[in-house]
């Protein structure tokens, strides 16, 4: 990798930015597109950092087109751009044969994307949607732990996100970030996008979704802010019921997996990293801690991981299809709050 292009730098491209320098140091250039450059300069803990330049820091050169930065022929664009242009965005760089890490969620809706698989496969690259969570150690505990089925047959899964948006970005008013904004595919289901990946990453694709809620609290926005969605799942070709509760509300913020088996059940916090493995027969309870674990090491991980697929030409955690599988949940989801209805997918 000689070069690499981002497409934004708000909160989430700054990060990848300061990961990227970190990983491969001054070995690559970064040139930089943006649209809106409202989000100034921040550090790992979304502090603004006063009177200093991106480029500056991060030695890049910002590029006043797309089409200009594209014409610079990039080895992989980084795609951290509002949500609703993701899809469009990701089209023109495949088309000239950038490898392409994409900010989740992967679109807002349906439509250009499988166009965008299509593309991508035909031209062999190495594309990667950005579930950080698919790399915590305690997650990939739980995927092993299911697989062995050490809690016996599953019964239900119960899953929580819920935290206050205001806090989301500190640096900015709540109003105007993208997770506020339909126009940005803004709401708490595309925006905590990342419990339906690992949903559909631990028990497969919902097969039947219903939600209920709404723009539900006092909060400016115009998408929903609140939503409990019940989900029908298959495991072993046996019925799972899965809730997820999503909320821009919650303070303190809790984010949550409890999951119920005939032998035991699991347990895993997110937020204070405890995960727990309780049998059934025995009062002996398996303890992990996962505190130790930085909020950034995750998307350190998955960069590392991107950058390796790219050199080995190989298949990424998280393609483009399994990016859809999660999205196609969410947008159903989101029909289902719409139209009140139950969701299908096949």
């Amino acid at each position: 990798v000689t070069k690499v292009l981002f497409i934004g730098l708000g909160s989430i491209g700054q990060r990848h930015l300061r990961n990227l320098r970190h990983l491969l140091g001054d070995s690559v250039e970064i040139i930089a597109y943006r649209e809106r450059r409202t989000v100034p300069m921040l550090n790992d803990q979304q502090e603004v950092i006063e009177n200093r330049s991106i480029s500056a820091e991060y030695q890049l050169r910002e590029i006043n087109t797309l089409d200009e930065a594209l014409l610079e022929k990039p080895d992989i664009a980084l795609i951290a751009n509002p949500s609703s242009m993701h899809v469009e965005t990701a089209i023109k760089a495949a088309e000239v044969g950038c490898h392409l890490f994409i900010e989740k969620p992967l679109g807002v809706q349906h439509e250009g994307v499988v166009e965008l698989i299509e593309l991508v496969e035909k031209r062999r690259l190495v594309s990667f949607v950005a579930y950080q969570f698919r790399f915590h150690p305690g997650l990939q505990k739980i995927f092993r732990w299911l697989q062995e089925q050490r809690i016996g047959k599953l019964i239900s899964a119960h899953i929580v996100n819920g935290e206050y948006l205001p806090n989301f970005h500190p640096y900015e008013d709540y109003r105007v970030s993208y997770a506020a904004r339909k126009d940005l595919g803004g709401g708490c289901i595309l925006t905590q996008i990342h419990e339906f990946d690992y949903i559909y990453w631990l028990f497969g694709i919902a097969r039947r979704i219903f939600s209920i809620g709404g723009q539900l609290s006092d909060l400016e926005l115009d998408v929903e802010d609140a939503v409990t969605i019940l989900m029908e799942c298959r495991f072993r070709r046996a019925v799972l019921p899965v809730s997820l509760c999503l909320n821009y509300v919650q303070s303190p913020p809790r984010r949550t997996c409890t999951i119920i088996g005939t032998e035991g059940r699991i347990e895993w916090d997110f937020l204070t990293g405890r995960l727990e493995l309780q049998s059934s027969e025995s009062d002996s309870v398996e303890l992990y801690d996962f505190s130790y674990l930085n909020r950034n090491d995750l998307f350190l991980f998955e960069l590392e991981h991107f950058l390796q697929c790219v050199s080995d030409k190989s298949d990424p955690l998280v393609n483009l299809r399994s990016g859809y599988e999660s999205l196609r949940m969410a947008l159903a989801a989101r029909a289902s709050l719409e139209s009140g209805k139950v969701q299908i997918l096949n």
